[in-house]
């Protein structure tokens, strides 16, 4: 089986042809395929699967082999992915699992989607993480998000145990939240970085959560279209979008989608290895 090892602002994923309805248990082949050192390594998986709804549909599975309904960085990655192997021309539909999203590639390989209205946004939802009440804000972008503005010093810090504890927090269930933390330095630009669920980590990069970040920073009025946005990567990805109160319109995320390299699985890709135990041994000991 033939795949691509792409990348999406930091993100990165592996990206399989499925129209002809190979992969069957798609959710073990990703737990396998996405285990870092021992196989290939990704955020996740891509399936590029027919439908009629579309011009193609995008199946987005996370690391541990969760589905999850919409992800910005993949959904680039897909469209490029379905221009170079002559599935979709420049301008195409994509269906995911949030709804139809049209895309549009460049000669570049940059990617402008164009996205559904972010919805259920809540400016004040505090949340208690010991003695500390945090001040967040919640809105779905595909996904469901949670947005903590802070004033500085965002890259000296270790996101990560307040990340989790955010992410697992019992007010954010039952389906948990991607967790963004945010410094603005200027209107038309901010910096993020996001502990995704499913990958249950940082990540160099989440794009409905970049999207998610720069929406609520202009609801609160510190951001102003179109904002770019610095990544764990380094790399920028750029928002645009117009406010009519607290209504979103025209909503667009630009950025890159590399085609890193192509490849064919071998046994060993998949086979040889427990993936739970690497993920974490102490839950998967048989006493």
């Amino acid at each position: 089986m033939t795949f691509s090892k792409m990348a999406g602002g930091g993100n990165d994923f592996v990206v399989i042809d499925n129209r002809s309805g190979r992969i069957g248990d798609a959710a073990a082949l990703t737990r396998r395929i996405c285990t870092p050192h021992l196989s290939v390594g990704a955020d996740g998986v891509i399936l590029i699967e027919n439908t009629g709804k579309a011009t193609f549909r995008m199946r987005y599975l996370n690391a541990d082999g969760s589905p999850a309904d919409f992800c910005a960085n993949g959904t680039r990655c897909a469209a490029r992915f379905a221009l170079v192997n002559v599935i979709a021309p420049k301008k195409m539909t994509i269906e995911t699992g949030s709804g139809v999203v049209a895309a549009e590639v460049s000669d570049g390989g940059l990617v402008t989607l164009i996205l559904p209205q972010p919805h259920s946004f809540q400016g004040d939802r505090p949340l208690r993480v010991g003695e500390t009440v945090i001040r967040g804000s919640s809105i779905v972008v595909g996904v469901p998000h949670y947005v903590v503005f802070l004033r500085d010093n965002l890259w000296s810090q270790d996101i990560v145990p307040l990340g989790r504890a955010l992410r697992t927090h019992p007010g954010l269930q039952p389906a948990g939240a991607n967790i963004n933390f945010v410094v603005v330095r200027e209107p038309g630009a901010i910096e993020v970085r996001t502990y995704e669920r499913g990958v249950e980590g940082e990540t160099l990069s989440c794009g409905s959560g970049v999207v998610a970040s720069a929406v609520t920073s202009a609801l609160f009025g510190k951001a102003k279209s179109p904002v770019k946005v610095l990544t764990r990567s380094g790399i920028t990805l750029e928002v645009s979008f117009a406010l009519d109160g607290s209504d979103v319109r025209d909503l667009q995320l630009r950025g890159d989608a590399r085609v890193v390299y192509r490849a064919s699985m071998t046994p060993d890709t998949i086979e040889g290895f427990d993936p739970e135990w690497v993920r974490n041994p102490a839950e998967n000991v048989v006493c």
